[in-house]
């Protein structure tokens, strides 16, 4: 077997693995701290348990809500488990600039510049 296959072989195992969990243990703490500050779950890799366990939560809250309101209350807003790839609400797409515009449209670059 090639290092290179062995590679390909450890990075594709489960992120619950022994392999992967020994390799995220012998991490500096100075490595973590810096990368758990940018940490941003719906850029995570999740494992077919945890989206499975993600669905059942929000099928379990959906329940409650229907239960609620049969009974004739007024049931919480629902809100999933937030999932990979889907970015939380407070990341908030940025908006482009005027000059952002100018750079990309070439009919807006000699366009004044509005105060």
């Amino acid at each position: 077997m090639s290092l290179r296959t062995l590679r390909i072989w450890i990075e594709n195992l489960p992120q619950e693995s022994a392999t992967k969990t020994q390799m995220r243990n012998d991490v500096p703490d100075d490595a973590m701290a810096q990368a758990s500050s940018e940490y941003r779950p719906d850029k995570a890799a999740w494992s077919r348990i945890e989206t499975f366990m993600a669905q059942l939560v929000d099928e379990l809250r959906l329940s409650r809500s229907v239960a609620i309101a049969a009974a004739g209350g007024k049931p919480p807003e629902f809100r999933p488990v937030p999932r990979p790839g889907i970015p939380p609400k407070s990341a908030s797409p940025k908006r482009m600039t005027d000059e952002m515009r100018r750079e990309l449209d070439p009919r807006m670059r000699d366009q004044p510049k509005e105060a």
